[in-house]
């Protein structure tokens, strides 16, 4: 080999260990150690996905992971397609410039790169000016292109495309983000965004938070989910903040919440998947009745340990109780209810079901026990004790409480329940809270774990053993 052939040989060398370096980066990302919570966000497959983080929690760092495998065609959990096309937007041109597109640039090897068009800065250094767009080769041939907007350029700019991702790094404005929504509507595409709450209850609290849409996904991600952090760090940082400012910073939280009745529920540890119930856990079922407000009813299961489980909810407004006794009757039968030796539900309802009206000469409760429901009206409605036993239950750890997710109203009652400008609660959406108050005022028991009754052949030893015991 001469020295022409062993300096081009070289020059191959060099050139593959700067591609391997270039890729190791996205190859190691979430192999030494995993992000639990980034996973959940890749592996999930709704439409809708947002990421409320705190700061250096990992969650732009899953937003760019995601695009470059969309646009790559390279998505471990998701079919893969070619000429993959999307947006990253950002706040401004130059967040974009030190956050998303930095972000995207360390992730992405310059070997995957076709081309880079800038909107301002030079093509030779991306990384210090405006990038417009990147097109990258696909893996199925063909090439994707990323795209990258400001929220500060106006809905209007956001207009005409097709696209398959829109990926917003930081809370967007309302009209943008449903002009967006538009924009993926007919390649099937999704939406994903990663934010820190800190404008306090916007739109995204109500319309993604509170959501109760099925193809809406979120999960906080706060700085202990993060296990690249070093904690001596994160504890000085902590020193440093206040309350409020943690919330929003550390745990990714909205921070309006100081004035929830429930800080303490956590959707994440308290909501769990919906599971079939062993016939001894079934306990009761809590009415708050309603005709023009809801009707909110649910099903309680408690384990031998004392563990209490929501297991069921019926929960709607302006029926009549032939319509609300069908449906209560009807989701028993789906969760196999125990009834008595008559075949009817037994259940607590507020108080307030025993008085009649002049449009009715029988009371609420005599109506349900005409329909085989037989509700016992004695329940404990003390407002202050009700909502410091529930707070009780969320606070332990493990809790002592668990709703199915399919429960999405009390979800949504809990999440949203606060106080007013005195030191009482809003009266309002409580239908479902007051019944659960209703429910562990009740103080229930755990089962008690029945004992297996020994056959005839395990008595007959046992009474032999005692006489050869006697015996000698």
């Amino acid at each position: 080999m001469n020295k022409k052939e062993i300096l081009s040989r070289i020059l191959q060398i060099e050139k593959e260990l700067d591609k391997r370096k270039e890729e190791k980066k996205l190859l190691s990302y979430n192999k030494d150690k995993v992000h639990k919570k980034q996973i959940a966000f890749h592996k999930c497959d709704k439409k809708v996905r947002f990421v409320f983080g705190g700061n250096r929690s990992g969650k732009t760092e899953c937003g760019a992971v995601e695009t470059i495998w969309r646009a790559r065609g390279i998505h471990p959990y998701k079919e893969n397609k070619p000429n993959v096309s999307g947006w990253v937007v950002s706040v401004s041109y130059e967040v974009q410039r030190d956050v998303a597109q930095s972000k995207v640039l360390s992730y992405l090897p310059k070997n995957w790169i076709e081309e880079i068009v800038m909107a301002s800065g030079k093509k030779g250094s991306p990384e210090s000016g405006i990038i417009d767009h990147i097109v990258i080769r696909n893996v199925f041939g063909g090439f994707s292109k990323i795209g990258f907007k400001s929220l500060d350029q106006g809905r209007e700019k956001f207009q005409g495309a097709s696209l398959d991702f829109v990926w917003f790094d930081e809370e967007p404005d309302e009209d943008i983000y449903n002009e967006c929504v538009m924009r993926v509507l007919d390649r099937e595409g999704d939406v994903w965004c990663t934010m820190t709450p800190l404008k306090g209850l916007t739109w995204v609290y109500d319309k993604i938070y509170l959501s109760t849409n099925s193809d809406v996904w979120f999960t906080v991600m706060d700085w202990s989910d993060n296990p690249y952090l070093n904690p001596k760090e994160t504890e000085k940082l902590e020193k440093m903040m206040t309350k409020d400012e943690l919330e929003s910073r550390k745990s990714g939280k909205f921070r309006a919440q100081s004035g929830l009745v429930y800080p303490e529920f956590d959707i994440e540890l308290h909501v769990i998947d919906p599971f079939p119930i062993p016939y001894d856990w079934q306990d009761m079922i809590s009415i708050d009745p309603g005709l023009k407000n809801p009707l909110s009813a649910h099903f309680y299961a408690i384990d031998y340990d004392g563990v209490i489980y929501v297991v069921g909810e019926h929960y709607e407004a302006e029926k009549d109780i032939d319509y609300h006794a069908d449906k209560i009757k009807s989701l028993a039968k789906s969760l196999n209810w125990y009834t008595d030796e008559k075949g009817r539900l037994r259940a607590i309802i507020d108080s307030a079901a025993e008085q009649r009206t002049l449009a009715s000469t029988k009371s609420v409760a005599e109506l349900f026990y005409e329909r085989d429901i037989i509700v016992n009206t004695k329940v404990d409605k003390d407002l202050w004790s009700g909502i410091a036993r529930v707070k009780s239950l969320l606070n332990k750890r493990p809790p002592r409480i668990y709703i199915f997710k399919n429960c999405v109203n009390l979800i949504r009652e809990i999440k949203t329940y606060r106080y007013g400008d005195g030191d009482r609660p809003k009266k309002q959406d409580d239908h479902a809270l007051d019944e659960l108050r209703y429910y562990v005022m009740s103080k229930p028991q755990a089962p008690a774990i029945k004992q297996k009754s020994e056959s005839m052949i395990a008595k007959d030893k046992k009474r032999l053993a005692r006489k050869l015991t006697k015996r000698f």
